[in-house]
């Protein structure tokens, strides 16, 4: 592939704009599509975005859309639908988080992309920042040594108004989940990222604050494979929403980060923190739409180089499924009041 790659856009939301400017502002992508069935939330995302053909359904812009890859931001409960019959149609595909909501569900994308042969690539944006990158670079040279705990904080806010403003929000059939599967997926895939693998989880989940039919507020205690223990939490219940703190400690010291920059880095070796200004990605403590678009621009860019290269991405649909694996677990944990083991690498048992 020599031209531009084309990229279209599903799904006119709160999102689709952080997908939008990281791709007219690359010089080697062109947004050459919108997708939304409401006429006028595609019309105002066009607009703001160079203008491009938009389209009242999939099928239409699949048919008819000059288009190379996908960006998927609908409705994580959609995800799957979109995913299948984009790569059907010889599509790559860039899904925001979560991959899926179901396992079923991200067995189904990463089949469709593998026999179709197109890459799938997903958002998690806040393992590109430089807080994470200089943490897992430290964990996995061994900087910390054994690692013993690993543990991370996810305290958002969310309103009434928030879970009000669109009928997907809260519910099991298109949100998947709460405080954790929308917004507190990027801490869960940051501290799995940093720990690895999870053996077994035990938690509680539910709605403490809203009105919904998945939780607001989680707890989970966490047992790694390696032998680590860990605490998740994860809420939109907070006043105000928090940054999301992340805690790694081995026996040869400890590493703390949050949005705002390092708040530990301490090792036995006497490794002083790289760069005390380094900030993280911010993930929209209070607000949802106070994203960054750097985290999509370098994904944006990864996708294309992948495709070029003929290799993985960054984040391939089978390291994403990790995250939503481990959710669903705290899930079930939560749902039985047991304890619920995960199968090496992946889903529960």
């Amino acid at each position: 592939m020599t031209k531009k790659m084309r990229f279209a856009i599903v799904g006119a939301g709160v999102i689709s704009p952080l997908h939008a400017r990281a791709i007219i502002s690359h010089p080697e992508a062109e947004l050459t599509a919108i997708v939304d069935e409401v006429q006028e939330k595609a019309e105002a995302l066009a607009k703001e975005f160079g203008s491009p053909p938009i389209y009242a359904t999939l099928d239409q812009m699949l048919k008819d859309g000059e288009v190379d890859a996908v960006c998927i931001c609908v409705p994580s409960g959609l995800h799957r639908d979109v995913t299948v019959a984009a790569a059907r149609a010889g599509k790559h595909v860039l899904c925001e988080k979560p991959l899926g909501i179901t396992a079923k569900d991200m067995d189904e994308m990463i089949e469709a992309c593998r026999t179709h042969g197109v890459k799938l690539a997903t958002v998690f944006q806040k393992r590109t920042t430089e807080l994470a990158l200089l943490t897992k670079k430290a964990v996995d040279e061994g900087k910390l040594g054994r690692l013993v705990l690993g543990d991370a904080y996810l305290k958002y806010y969310r309103s009434r108004e928030y879970y009000k403003s669109a009928g997907w929000r809260g519910t099991w059939a298109l949100d998947g989940g709460g405080a954790l599967m929308n917004q507190g997926v990027h801490g869960v895939d940051i501290i799995r990222w940093l720990m690895g693998d999870v053996e077994s989880v035990f938690a509680y989940a539910s709605p403490l604050i809203h009105d919904i039919e998945v939780e607001d507020t989680a707890v989970a205690v966490v047992k790694y494979t390696s032998g680590a223990y860990g605490v998740i939490q994860g809420t939109t219940t907070v006043n105000p929403g928090q940054e999301a703190r992340f805690e790694i400690h081995g026996e040869h010291g400890s590493i703390i980060y949050g949005d705002s920059g390092f708040k530990v880095w301490k090792t036995i070796d006497g490794d002083e923190a790289p760069g005390s200004s380094l900030k993280g990605a911010s993930d929209g403590t209070d607000d949802p739409q106070a994203i960054s678009s750097d985290g999509h621009y370098i994904l944006v860019d990864d996708l294309i180089k992948a495709v070029r290269e003929n290799r993985e991405p960054l984040i391939s649909g089978e390291e994403a499924r990790k995250s939503v694996d481990l959710i669903l677990a705290i899930y079930e944990s939560a749902r039985t009041g047991r304890e619920v083991r995960l199968k090496p690498g992946g889903a529960a048992l």
